[in-house]
C-alpha cells in the first residue's frame, strides 16, 4: 500500500499494453476484497487481521530486497509508523465491519473515500481557495455520497449503518496516510508497508477477540485469497504500474472497483443496484478521478489507490 517517495520519480506518461493490463489487474484484484470477507467463515475484524498476517511474510520477503539503510526504523520514524499502523487497523475493522452490513459496491465506494479526504485536507492545509476541478470533486463527493445513503437508510437502518462504517473507514485510511508522510523518505516502500502491517496487528487481534467473533477459521481458502489477492498482488500490481500514468488515468482505473464490487454483490449475494445507486457510484468515482486530476504536483501513488 506505500509506494516509493513522490519526488523520487514522476509518472512517466510512457505506458506500455503491459502497464495498463497491470493497472486493470490490480483494481480487479482490489474490488473482489469484500466478496471475500464476506465468504470467509470468521468474523470480519478477523478476517482483517488473516489478511494483513498472511500477506506479510511476503511483505518481508521484498523488504529485504531494499537497502539496509531503508529498512532501519526507530525513534520519532518508528513512532509515526506505530500510530499510522494503528489507524490501518481500524481502517480495516471499520471497513470490514461494514461490508456485512451495506452492499458491496457501497463498500468499495466509501472504502475509497480517502482520495477526496485527502485532496480536502490539502486545500485546509494550504489556505487556499480550491481549484475548478477540485470543487466539481468536492460537489460530486457530496451528491454522491447522499444518494448511496439515502438509498441505504431505505432500505435498513443496518445499512445506512455500514455506509457510516466504511466512510469512516475512508477517513482513517487518509489518517494513515498523512502520518506515513514524514516517514517516506527514510523507509523502503516494502519496509514501511511491513512495520505498519506489524503495528496494526495486535489491534485487529483483541478487537476480534473483544467482538467475541470466531477468529480460527475452517476454512483458509477465502482468506489466503484475500491477503495475497488484495495486500500482495492488488498492492503489488499498484506500486509497478501507478508510476507510468498521470493521476487522471489512475482515476479513471480506480472507477472501475465499485462497478466490480457491485457486480459481484449482484451475482453472488442479489444485490439489485437502483436507479440512484448507480448514479451516486459514478458520482463519487467522478469525485475520486476528479481528484487524481487536480493532483499537482504528482502525490504519492497509493495516497487514494484504493484497497
Amino acid at each position: 500500500m506505500i509506494a516509493e517517495n513522490p519526488s523520487s520519480r514522476q509518472p512517466s506518461q510512457r505506458w506500455s499494453p503491459a502497464h495498463l493490463a497491470a493497472l486493470l489487474a490490480a483494481n480487479v484484484a482490489l474490488a473482489l476484497g469484500p466478496w471475500l470477507v464476506r465468504l470467509a467463515d470468521t468474523g470480519p475484524v478477523a478476517a482483517g487481521f488473516w489478511r494483513l498476517a498472511l500477506a506479510l511474510p511476503v511483505i518481508f520477503a521484498l523488504s529485504l530486497r531494499e537497502p539496509a539503510e531503508r529498512r532501519r526504523v526507530s525513534g520519532v520514524t518508528l513512532a509515526l509508523v506505530a500510530g499510522a499502523g494503528a489507524f490501518f487497523a481500524v481502517d480495516l475493522a471499520s471497513w470490514h465491519i461494514g461490508i456485512g452490513m451495506t452492499k458491496l459496491g457501497n463498500a468499495a465506494v466509501f472504502g475509497n473515500a480517502g482520495g477526496v479526504i485527502l485532496m480536502v485536507w490539502g486545500l485546509v492545509a494550504a489556505r487556499r481557495a480550491p481549484h475548478p476541478p477540485e470543487l466539481v470533486a468536492v460537489a460530486a463527493a457530496l451528491g454522491g455520497a447522499a444518494l448511496l445513503m439515502g438509498a441505504s437508510l431505505e432500505i435498513s437502518h443496518a445499512s445506512f449503518m455500514g455506509d457510516l462504517f466504511c466512510l469512516f473507514a475512508g477517513v482513517c485510511y487518509a489518517v494513515y496516510i498523512l502520518m506515513l508522510k514524514p516517514a517516506r523518505a527514510r523507509l523502503g516502500q516494502f519496509s514501511l508497508l511491513f512495520w505498519s502491517i506489524l503495528a496494526g496487528l495486535p489491534i485487529l487481534a483483541a478487537a476480534s477477540m473483544l467482538r467475541g467473533e470466531t477468529f480460527v477459521p475452517h476454512d483458509w481458502t477465502p482468506l489466503l485469497t484475500l491477503a495475497m489477492s488484495s495486500q500482495v498482488i492488488g498492492q503489488g500490481l499498484l506500486i509497478y504500474s501507478l508510476r507510468n500514468f498521470p493521476p487522471l488515468v489512475i482515476g479513471l482505473a480506480l472507477m472501475a472497483q465499485p462497478a466490480i464490487a457491485a457486480l459481484a454483490g449482484w451475482l453472488a449475494f442479489g444485490e439489485v443496484l437502483s436507479g440512484h445507486d448507480m448514479l451516486g457510484m459514478v458520482l463519487l468515482g467522478g469525485a475520486l478521478a476528479a481528484a487524481r486530476a487536480a493532483d499537482r504536483p504528482v502525490q504519492d501513488p497509493n495516497s487514494s489507490a484504493g484497497r
